[in-house]
């Protein structure tokens, strides 16, 4: 199973500011789309609270929480990395979609990072993606840059996989 991770990051690996991301790309939304469809994803609470209709329609939703009495409408529930890796055996891939705290617990055992890098550094972030060690990482796919048509933003595409 590949274990996934899909993130938006601008220049300096700002990934979130106050609860939400950092920009709303038309494209990177599609492209979110379309990866994740038919996969499970697994999100942290605050992630799951950001998303504006709740969990999302044709995927698999797992939260990842320390509280044992949370329960977020359409989501299996999971409390450790080890909850989610047995929900998921049977699966092809499981796309981890933050927030940052979820992405440095399965750091350590992802095969394949999606990234939408933004061109642009935002002066208001308060969650970082974690640093990654290049070396430890091929670049398979690289498509850009494009200009979102809505905030004039340039951005790319970049796929990475463990080495």
């Amino acid at each position: 199973m590949h274990i996934s991770i899909i993130v938006v990051i601008d220049k300096k690996g700002g990934i979130g500011f106050s609860g939400d991301q950092l920009a709303y790309i038309s494209g990177d939304l599609k492209r979110f789309k379309q990866l994740t469809t038919g996969h499970p994803i697994v999100m942290g609470r605050k992630t799951y609270e950001s998303l504006p209709n709740g969990a999302l329609p044709n995927r698999r939703n797992i939260v990842l929480t320390r509280n044992p009495q949370l329960t977020c409408n359409g989501c299996e529930m999971a409390r450790t990395i080890e909850d989610v890796l047995d929900k998921c055996r049977k699966e092809q891939e499981l796309f981890v979609i933050g927030g940052g705290e979820v992405y440095d617990i399965f750091m350590p055992v992802a095969t394949r990072i999606y990234f939408t890098h933004i061109h642009h550094k935002f002066d208001d972030v308060d969650t970082w993606f974690p640093e990654i060690k290049r070396d430890d990482w091929n670049s398979v796919m690289m498509e850009g840059p494009f200009t979102d048509p809505k905030t004039n933003l340039q951005f790319s595409y970049e796929t990475v996989e463990r080495k």
